[in-house]
């Protein structure tokens, strides 16, 4: 799960510095997703590393790393914008794959494991509101 916040927020935390380097603004839809997607995947990264023994000290201090990295990767994504082509389309395209591996590897199975099939409406409707605020914002 650690993995996969790193593999995700680095890239999300870039096209976030490009967007705000090119005007763009940040949109309500992005930072939905960042939200809604980030809490629930360090709770479950948190818990997982609990289990397995991780002290609390050290989660805490891998999550204030990965935290500062992300800093320091939307910093450099403001600073090189101008000079990307695409401006970051395949650093949007690696984080997007990298969240679907996480949740194909991890997050989904988790999810059918302890709450069963009740959890299929609640994804769809997730999906469908992460839609309207990207279609809206």
């Amino acid at each position: 799960m650690f993995l996969g916040a790193l593999l995700d927020g680095l890239p999300e935390a870039f096209i976030l510095g490009v967007g705000i380097a090119l005007g763009g603004g940040v949109s309500v839809a992005f930072v939905a997703a960042v939200f809604v997607s980030n809490v629930p995947q360090g709770a479950a990264g948190t818990i997982a590393l609990r289990e397995a023994g991780t002290a609390n000290r050290t989660i805490t201090r891998m999550w204030g790393l990965l935290t500062l990295a992300s800093a320091a990767v939307a910093a450099g994504g403001f600073l090189m914008a101008d000079s990307i082509p695409h401006q970051g389309v395949y650093a949007s395209a690696f984080a997007g794959g990298a969240v679907l591996v996480m949740l194909a590897d991890s997050m989904m199975p988790e999810a059918f494991e302890h709450g069963g099939k009740t959890v299929g409406l609640p994804t769809v409707l997730g999906y469908l509101a992460a839609g309207v605020l990207a279609a809206h914002g």
